[in-house]
């Protein structure tokens, strides 16, 4: 993969909490305009890949790159003006405000003229948050809910979008939809980065697939060749994969 090509690279990085690292010497790249997936049992580091590349960790050695310039330890903001949104799992929405007040709050960095000019084009895109667009944020369905927080991220038109198991607790109409979104963000050049216990489902819509295994890189494969492979369940379920698999 090309320098061109690469939209993230972790070179041997290390990190983690006080004095228990997660990420042990973890190499890996990211194609530019692609969905990847990030595999492995709980505990293997998935989301703490995810909470390094949004500053929410500095990395104790090695290099995290976005589009080949050093980003580890840089603050929030920082990283949310080079393009990066997060939408971490769980509800991280203002549950007493509206929905619009909501979206306003996503667009801070951005100030309010721009963001009111960008929330049209970010609703078109959910229709059922557009027709609660009053409503308090509390009140909405979880599908709903989990739609504006993507919709919140998306008001940034980022280059790269992180997003921490989307599916839990949605209905599968609803995690259908949400898979589509994220495939029509990559044809336009967004690249994803994603974690998602919903394995097979992901793939499907996925271009690649990163398997961690004890905050170690095991496997790096196309999506299309783990989702033929029988043996996926070892991918998510703990059991050891053999370093011969890794291309």
């Amino acid at each position: 993969m090309g320098h061109a090509d690469t939209c993230i690279e972790f070179d041997d990085v290390v990190a983690g909490y006080k004095d228990f690292m997660i990420l042990n010497n973890l190499s890996f790249k990211v194609r530019r305009g692609s969905i990847t997936l990030l595999l492995g049992p709980n505990g293997a580091g998935k989301s703490t890949v995810l909470k390094t590349l949004f500053g929410l960790l500095r990395p104790r050695h090695g290099r995290v790159l976005l589009d080949g310039v050093d980003v580890g330890g840089a603050t929030q903001k920082e990283l949310l003006g080079r393009g990066i949104a997060f939408v971490p799992q769980g509800r991280n929405l203002f549950g007493q405000l509206t929905v619009w007040q909501n979206l306003e709050l996503g667009g801070i960095t951005l100030g309010m003229k721009t963001t009111h000019e960008r929330i049209p084009e970010v609703l078109a895109l959910f229709p059922r948050v557009k027709e609660r667009i009053h409503s308090q944020a509390s009140v909405l369905s979880g599908g709903e809910q989990k739609q504006l927080e993507i919709g919140r991220a998306l008001l940034l038109r980022p280059k790269l979008l992180l997003i921490d198991e989307p599916s839990i607790g949605l209905s599968p109409l609803v995690v259908h939809d949400v898979f589509n979104l994220l495939r029509k963000l990559a044809a336009q050049g967004t690249t994803v980065l994603m974690v998602e216990q919903n394995v097979k489902s992901a793939l499907k819509i996925a271009d690649d697939a990163i398997a961690l295994e004890s905050g170690r890189l095991v496997l790096h494969r196309p999506a299309s060749e783990l989702l033929a492979d029988p043996h996926i369940e070892r991918l998510f379920l703990g059991g050891a994969i053999d370093s011969a698999t890794t291309a």
